[in-house]
């Protein structure tokens, strides 16, 4: 089964760009993957605005969000991995949504569930 966040950062961000708002994701830019401006981020994460204004070739896949956007006057590409989003939240109210920092791993098939029988 797909994981959820991916759909949940698409649903949010096309929520608040129709309701003429703003999204911002935070990064967690220590993930592997991540490609963002160097310096910018502070204590390991960064704050990215992700509206279609701000962004260009912005594409929000099951894997990652990415696009190209200006920093400093130069344009930049900007990659995400879904897991790597720890909120996405509307700049004007700060509506939106925390994502679990932790990612679970499926049980393998030769795992036993771990059941107690309640009387």
């Amino acid at each position: 089964m797909n994981n959820v966040v991916p759909y949940l950062i698409r649903a949010y961000c096309e929520w608040m760009e129709d309701g003429n708002l703003t999204p911002h994701i935070l990064v967690n830019c220590d993930i592997p993957g991540v490609v963002v401006p160097e310096g910018l981020s502070k204590e390991g994460k960064i704050v990215l605005n992700i509206s279609s204004t701000a962004t260009t070739a912005r594409l929000m896949t099951n894997e990652a969000v990415s696009f190209k956007a200006r920093f400093g006057g130069q344009s930049q590409e900007i990659i995400v991995p879904c897991h790597a989003v720890l909120t996405i939240y509307a700049q004007e109210n700060g509506e939106g949504m925390f994502f679990d920092a932790k990612t679970e791993d499926a049980p393998k098939e030769d795992e036993k569930p771990n059941l107690t029988l309640l009387d």
